[in-house]
């Protein structure tokens, strides 16, 4: 019986090809098989480096059906590589479904570091990074978005999203509407690229700047938002979450009364609070 072999994560570049580990070109050119998120992307990476392992494709659509397949084949003996079209996978990416699978049947799985927008755009960003949220993308619907951001409302961390460059305009529209326009927000984009650039001002700010020049709009974004700096510490998050959750219903002075005898709390802190957080 043949040894089981290894999945490997691999991440590639999000943009300079420069941007790849030596561990990572290794493996890529020592593995069987590569499962690729669009093997015709990863093609020019591969060229690009000279390596000649045979590509497969691996993505939302057929990742179910393909796990199985590639999960037999290391139980074989192969060795794979995952990789995306950029950046680290399962990060706003194809492979949980297939990393999930190998976990279960006891397959190594073996991570690389490299590459990711999420911490590229954070490190340089200029907000806090002691505690972040990552949310991928947000909804495209209207009313599921809004419901995303509005948890953002009492949220203290650095929120970082990916976005399109057709959709970043009204998805900061958007963030005026739910959050108010002087949010704090940084907009990176073509991150690693010819022309990375990144802008931070108030929610207002950066969609004048986007409207300014279609220009500004063009390219693969990285959205972070500032935590709401007026959030009062001494405040437990449950508490704050039973105040969002009643205010929707009860006038804030009663909502403020429930939650404050229910977490033995002050009732003009949380009046205070809901004050806050209505502006």
């Amino acid at each position: 019986m043949s040894e089981v072999g290894k999945l490997y994560i691999v991440p590639t570049p999000i943009g300079n090809l420069a941007d790849i580990t030596q561990r990572a070109l290794t493996i890529l050119a020592d593995v069987d098989l590569i499962a690729a998120e669009d093997t015709r992307h990863s093609l020019k990476l591969l060229q690009h480096y000279d390596i000649q392992t045979r590509l497969i494709s691996l993505h939302d659509h057929n990742e179910s059906q393909r796990a199985g397949e590639l999960i037999s084949r290391l139980q074989q003996g192969a060795n794979i590589a995952l990789i995306s079209d950029a950046g680290t996978p399962l990060i706003s990416d194809p492979g949980y479904s297939l990393v999930t699978q190998c976990r279960a049947a006891q397959v190594d799985v073996i991570p690389l570091p490299g590459a990711c927008a999420v911490t590229t755009a954070l490190c340089a960003a200029g907000l806090p990074t002691d505690r972040f949220r990552f949310e991928g993308f947000l909804p495209v619907k209207m009313q599921a978005k809004h419901h995303v951001l509005s948890n953002l409302l009492i949220e203290t961390a650095t929120t970082v999203f990916y976005e399109s460059p057709r959709r970043v305009a009204q998805t900061v529209q958007d963030i005026i509407a739910v959050l108010g326009g002087d949010r704090e927000l940084v907009l990176a984009k073509e991150l690693t690229k010819t022309f990375e650039t990144f802008y931070s001002g108030s929610a207002d700010e950066c969609y004048t700047w986007l409207m300014a020049d279609p220009n500004h709009q063009r390219g693969e974004f990285v959205l972070l938002v500032a935590g709401n700096k007026k959030t009062q510490s001494d405040v437990p998050p449950e508490a704050i979450n039973l105040l969002v959750l009643l205010m929707k219903d009860l006038p804030l002075k009663k909502a403020a009364a429930i939650t404050a005898e229910h977490y033995s709390l002050k009732k003009n802190v949380l009046y205070q609070l809901g004050l806050e957080l209505n502006d």
